[in-house]
């Protein structure tokens, strides 16, 4: 009977799986860091996609930015109404591509203070700019959706 080498294999074996468990388990548990050392995950980056219209968004977003300032500057109630439609389309046109929505929110507040810089109170010129960027943003608005919409 020749158990002694069958025994040693086996034996050797055992040590050799021990030893890289061991070996393993070290490696999987983290060594303590400094919290300065840490790092924290890369955001995940969404790649953004220009998109065709992107341009006349860029305008539609500083020509409500416009009729904003305008309409609240000549009517006796403020309103909300124009700012709330630009949040609204900055959410669904821009989704998660952070870049493409600080640009819109720029451009609308680029209009919104243009005109604060030229007018402070209600005048016949003031009328007249907020009916015209009225018209340009409807118009704006009604090509984007026959030439590019669904």
């Amino acid at each position: 009977m020749t158990f002694g080498p069958t025994i040693i294999r086996l034996s050797v074996t055992t040590v050799l799986l021990a030893t890289a468990t061991a070996a393993a388990a070290q490696k999987t548990a983290a060594p303590p860091q400094d919290k300065t050392q840490e790092q924290a995950p890369a955001p995940a980056v969404v790649e953004e996609k220009p998109t065709p219209y992107d341009q006349r968004l860029i305008r539609l977003a500083e020509v409500l930015g416009s009729v904003h300032y305008l309409r609240n500057l000549c009517v006796k109630e403020p309103e909300d109404v124009w700012r709330r439609s630009m949040q609204e389309l900055i959410d669904k046109e821009t989704a998660n591509e952070e870049k493409r929505r600080e640009r819109m929110t720029a451009a609308f507040n680029r209009g919104y203070r243009t005109f604060a810089s030229v007018y402070t109170t209600c005048t016949q010129p003031a009328i007249v700019a907020e009916q015209r960027y009225r018209a340009e943003g409807a118009t704006l608005a009604s090509e984007i959706v026959a030439r590019f919409g669904n």
